[in-house]
Formats: structure tokens, sequence, C-alpha cells
């Protein structure tokens, strides 16, 4: 089943390698069940029932999102090409569902207070053998351009560490915390009931360049990017991480990726 065009920015190739949002259900099955194998299978996310059943990681969110996908073309056309996934959220979609995501684990009103128009990322993962600096980079690529023809101002989501030990994630709870805290306008605060204190450790006693180093090549991603963390972290013990919230200005995005593409809307 096709599914609406108006979103898309048609797409970015790099070789056998492509970025474009998802134009089939098929495709967007296909993301899911990429997500089912790195989260679940992968990372030790705990499955209901239903969920192991289907082996697909799926929720309602899925309805309102755009899917970005990267596709391997040497592989075949459609949804036996998809090797990464990101799933963009805008303000109308999170609208038609009652809220967003992040929602269930951070007060979003400062960035709701915002004029311009804000999106979550989520649900990013990519195939154990494709993760290369030339598949990240096209997620980059489409992120930027789906923030160009959309007029994105802020990005956020949650970013997941691996693991839920508190003690063992200190330096870099630390490290975000005190290098990377959201300017108050725009931070997201974790929500009183799942709120744990990203101060685990005295800021003197962290070794910035260790903890900066072990941070998930995603959260590194964002933090070049000029990005910044809420205030407070989540545990998710469903998924076996423990959550910050991301927020990032897309000026810094667009520059990166998007500065050498043609910029002429339709």
């Amino acid at each position: 089943m096709p599914l609406r065009d108006a979103a898309g920015f048609g797409e970015l190739r790099a070789l056998n390698l492509g970025v474009r949002l998802a134009e089939t259900e098929a495709e967007i099955d296909a993301a899911q069940a990429l997500r089912y194998q790195v989260f679940y299978d992968e990372m030790g996310a705990v499955a209901d029932p239903a969920t192991a059943a289907a082996r697909r990681d799926v929720d309602d969110f899925d309805t309102v999102a755009d899917h970005l996908l990267v596709l391997d073309h040497d592989r075949g056309e459609g949804p036996k090409a998809v090797v990464g996934t990101y799933r963009l959220i805008q303000k109308a979609g999170a609208e038609a569902i009652g809220r967003f995501y992040s929602e269930s684990e951070y007060d979003l009103a400062p960035l709701m207070a915002l004029p311009g128009k804000v999106m979550e990322l989520g649900r990013s993962c990519v195939d154990e053998a494709y993760r290369t600096r030339a598949a990240l980079q096209l997620l980059w690529r489409g992120i930027a351009a789906y923030v160009w023809k959309h007029d994105i101002e802020i990005m956020f989501g949650c970013a997941s560490l691996h693991g839920t030990d508190l003690t063992m994630l200190a330096p870099q709870l630390t490290y975000l915390y005190t290098n990377h805290l959201a300017p108050e306008h725009i931070r997201p605060r974790a929500i009183a009931e799942r709120y744990v204190d990203m101060r685990r450790m005295d800021p003197a006693d962290v070794n910035a360049r260790a903890a900066a180093l072990a941070l998930p090549p995603l959260v590194k991603g964002y933090l070049r990017l000029g990005g910044f963390v809420g205030d407070g972290a989540v545990l998710d013990q469903q998924f076996n991480t423990t959550d910050v919230c991301i927020v990032v200005k897309t000026d810094q995005v667009t520059k990166k990726y998007f500065d050498h593409y043609d910029r002429h809307r339709d």
C-alpha cells in the first residue's frame, strides 16, 4: 500500500546505499523487523508475548511517523533492501495520537512553547553489518533533507545508553550533565516519578575524554552537532537502557550535512 509522498525528499545515494522515507507498508514492516532484531535479539530488550511472536518492534507512534530508511540496493529493492531506520514524528502527528513518545519520560513543555516547528527522533538502528561511517552519514543526510523540507527548527528525542547500572554509567551521565546541559528555555526535565539525577560523581573526578569516548555513537553524533541534554536520566527496564533527552538546533544539522545540496524547494 503506497504511503503519502508529500513528506519525502526523493532518495540520496552513496554508491549502493541510499536513504529515503518508507514508501510502502511493507517497507515499514521491514524497519520494524530490523528494530526487533537490534533492540530485542541483540540488545536484550524484554518482549511481551505478542511482540515475541511477531518479531516486530511496533507501537502506536509508528502510525503517525515518517520512517527514514537506509537501503542497500545490492540486496534488492523495497523491504529486502532495508538496513537502517530512524523514526521521525512531527507535532501534528503527536497531536493526532495525543502525545510524543518522549512524554512518557520527559516534560517537554519548554520545547512545546517554542514558536518554530519541532520534531521527535527515535527508534534509530542499523543492521550490524552496516554500522559504518557511510551508513550513519546517510542517515544524517536524510534527516537534514527532511529538516530542510519541513522547516524544522528543533529536533529532540530519547537517546539510550546501554544498560541500567548507574554506577557503570556514572562518568558518562555526569559528563553529559556538566558539559552539555541544555539552556533553561529549551531544557526538558525527566518526569518526577522517573527522574534519575545525572550528577552521579564529582565532575572533578570524571575523565572527560574517556567519558565522551564511552558514549554511544548516536549520542556523540548529536553532541558534535551542538546538541544538548535535558535534566535527568530515565531507566527503561524493558529496553535495558538508561535514557537521556537530546535537544538539537537544526541549523547545525543542515549546515554540516545539507549545505552542498540543492536547497530549492518544490
